[in-house]
């Protein structure tokens, strides 16, 4: 680790001095663009983060929603990426920790998770091992502790190969009384430590985080990442369950990004306040561990509290209890941030300056250029067997079977449909759950794609009868300093902040990932949202059809196969045929679309509701089969596209779903003004998918369409 010549400057210049080892050190991480920042925060006063659900916004460990006026949720999203890279078991675990911890420190407890995963083409050897290991290390963490992940996605796309992305997000229940920030309250409070024993791991990651990775990261960055204790981390959710019913936690903070120093400086920051710590008192698990170790380790599975006198000896106790180390390091005073290691002062700075200080980079950016027109000529039953069969649009169940998704008995729909549904009973709602990106979208259009990721989640969530309520974002990007890099980044940024300001959706919280690139180059630009939203009560039209041969299969959306757009850039066809298209249009009123699809979702005339998106018409008609219920349909051809057929069945504009309902002419009423209805067919009881269009048809069933579905289990055979 070494404080960048600049950056040093203005450190002197502000002490006076030059920096200690280890407060240079500790500049280095809290000012890496891991913790400050620089690159992205001038772009991100784009998002609006307020509405009357808005309880705490941005700059806590979580965000804090309100589903009533007793009932809350966090929600939190953190990123893992090159840790997941060097050690895709220990870093894709380590980051489910993370973002429980997030949870654990605004007085809520973990109620669900939904993961995010990108790596390179599937095919390959090494992204093989990178996936297994990631889905490892996050079913055996999340199991572990008991919280269910019930959403997500997973993608492979080439430009991951030397650099996967794990971004996980945390959903927590708490209430107004339960509530702790991350901000110290009062001087004289003592600062404690409870949890796991700090070691030598993750020494350094932070600044890690915030550099692209090297051909040799696997070995040389090993000791940046940081090892998980799953066991631990369960006696840490109930013990600070505990210390939050007896009222015993002034505020409170989890130990990730540079350990120690990072959250305890970061704490009284907030409160406009300082600190004195003696660093020898933490609880430690290796000998002879020195100023900066201590200070700037990342060992998991830790939080600092403020804690009043008086009720020190009770939070020991129930440290004890549940079998944790607890260690009053310090306490909160109205000076600088101090620390001193055997009676020698290693630290002495501004609080402030410390979390604040770090100057904004100010880089330059070029407009990505837009893709051309270069379709492929593909036989219609050749590009749907290699689409509906494609890692990106085949079934996750091998993913999501690995994780248990119903432990805490909330979980109505799991993984698998369009969103996850959580019963809060509390507030007697249901609470939706989606969570992904397109990287083909965004690498086709960063700005358009970005709005359709956006879309596209809140779409999910209306076919299950809710309504968007607020969102978090994981913004991936590649190395800034590259001005085709950042303006795609800032592309990403603009279109997530305009659909969601469109959508009435405020992004109340999220994280920022630069620095994604490898001797691969730059990943896509990668805006990962996670979304709820909320119903009355539990239940969900299933995304499967009935065998209800009296019912109606609509496709309602501004989906351009009459007379609008219906272009194929960003689809899983094109990635698959080596072709390029400009992306889709999106729908004049995309909240309209989003708020009609949610109450029609919900009428009792409704049997089934599936989002069409990843993949097209092709895969969301193959999706809704089953054994027991077919599909027999006629899709008009896209007449105003380059390729009619092709467009129909896999442009990816987002804003559309398929319904069966048993009272089309009200579905066609309630969408009248604001998106086109078009009858396809109706449902069958033979478990056959016959879909014709124009002159071409396609035919084959429910027992063929799930084998070849089936690519990431033979895969991985």
């Amino acid at each position: 680790m070494s404080l960048a010549d600049s950056d040093r400057e203005l450190v002197v210049e502000e002490l006076d001095r030059e920096p200690t080892p280890a407060e240079a050190a500790l500049f280095e991480n809290l000012w890496s663009e891991h913790c400050a920042y620089r690159s992205s925060r001038p772009l991100l006063s784009a998002f609006d983060s307020e509405g009357d659900q808005v309880v705490i916004g941005p700059g806590d460990d979580a965000a804090v929603v309100a589903l009533d006026d007793d009932t809350y949720i966090t929600m939190g999203i953190e990123s893992h990426n090159h840790p997941s890279y060097v050690d895709p078991f220990d870093g894709a675990a380590t980051g489910v920790g993370g973002i429980v911890r997030d949870t654990l420190s605004m007085g809520a407890y973990p109620i669900a998770l939904a993961d995010s995963l990108y790596f390179g083409e599937f095919e390959r050897e090494h992204s093989k091992y990178l996936f297994e290991g990631v889905v490892e290390g996050i079913s055996h963490y999340g199991n572990c502790i008991g919280v269910p992940t019930v959403a997500g996605s997973v993608d492979f796309h080439p430009d991951y190969e030397g650099n996967p992305l794990v971004n996980v997000a945390c959903v927590g229940l708490t209430s107004e009384d339960r509530l702790v920030t991350a901000e110290a309250q009062e001087p004289g409070n003592k600062l404690v430590l409870v949890g796991n024993a700090t070691g030598r791991d993750g020494l350094g990651g932070a600044s890690f985080a915030s550099e692209d990775l090297a051909e040799d990261a696997e070995t040389e960055d090993r000791p940046a990442v940081q090892v998980g204790d799953p066991y631990a981390e369960k006696l840490l959710i109930e013990a600070n369950e505990q210390l939050i019913e007896e009222n015993l936690i002034e505020s409170a903070r989890d130990l990730g990004a540079a350990g120690l120093g990072g959250a305890s400086s970061e704490m009284v920051a907030k409160g406009g306040l300082g600190a004195e710590i003696e660093l020898e008192r933490v609880h430690q698990r290796e000998p002879n561990m020195n100023a900066l170790e201590i200070l700037l380790a990342e060992s998991q599975e830790r939080m600092c509290y403020e804690v009043e006198p008086e009720n020190v000896d009770r939070v020991r106790e129930i440290a004890e209890r549940f079998d944790l180390g607890c260690s009053v390091i310090g306490e909160v005073t109205e000076g600088n941030y101090t620390c001193t290691f055997e009676g020698e002062t290693v630290v002495d700075v501004d609080a402030y300056f410390l979390g604040e200080g770090a100057p904004m980079n100010d880089l330059a950016s070029e407009d990505p250029e837009p893709p051309e027109t270069d379709l492929p000529e593909v036989d219609l039953e050749e590009a749907f067997d290699a689409v509906v069969s494609s890692p990106n649009t085949a079934s996750k169940r091998w993913v999501y079977r690995q994780y248990d998704h119903e432990v805490g008995v909330r979980t109505s729909v799991g993984p698998g449909d369009d969103a996850a549904i959580i019963a809060v009973r509390e507030a007697e709602q249901g609470l939706a759950i989606s969570a992904g990106a397109a990287p083909n979208w965004t690498a086709a259009t960063p700005r358009t794609g970005a709005r359709a990721v956006a879309l596209e989640n809140a779409t999910n969530i209306a076919a299950k009868g809710a309504t968007p309520l607020a969102a978090v974002d994981c913004l991936n990007g590649g190395n800034p300093e590259k001005p085709d890099v950042y303006g795609g980044f800032e592309g990403i940024v603009d279109g997530l902040a305009e659909m969601c300001e469109t959508l009435s959706t405020p992004v109340v919280g999220g994280n920022v990932s630069l620095y994604n690139d490898s001797v691969e180059g730059p990943i896509p630009p990668t805006p990962t949202l996670a979304m709820v939203g909320t119903k009355d009560g539990y239940d969900a039209p299933p995304l499967s059809v009935e065998p209800a041969t009296d019912s109606t299969i609509l496709l309602v959306g501004d989906h351009g196969l009459e007379d609008g757009d219906a272009s194929l850039g960003g689809s899983e066809y094109i990635a698959q045929f080596d072709g390029s298209d400009a992306f889709p249009e999106l729908p004049a009123d995309p909240a309209a679309v989003v708020e009609t699809l949610a109450d029609v979702a919900d009428e009792e005339s409704t049997l089934a509701v599936h989002d069409v998106s990843h993949g097209g018409l092709a895969v969301a008609l193959a999706e809704m089969v089953s054994d027991d219920a077919g599909l027999e349909v006629s899709v008009p051809a896209a007449e105003s596209a380059a390729d009619p057929v092709a467009a129909a069945l896999f442009h990816e504009q987002p804003g559309r779903a398929l319904i069966q309902t048993e009272s089309p002419d009200a579905v066609r009423e309630a969408f009248d003004g604001v998106a086109p209805v078009v009858e396809l067919g109706s449902a069958t009881d033979d478990g056959r998918l016959e879909v014709s269009v124009a002159d071409r048809t396609i035919e084959t069933d429910a027992a063929e369409i799930a084998k070849r579905r089936e690519t990431i289990e033979r895969g991985l055979e």
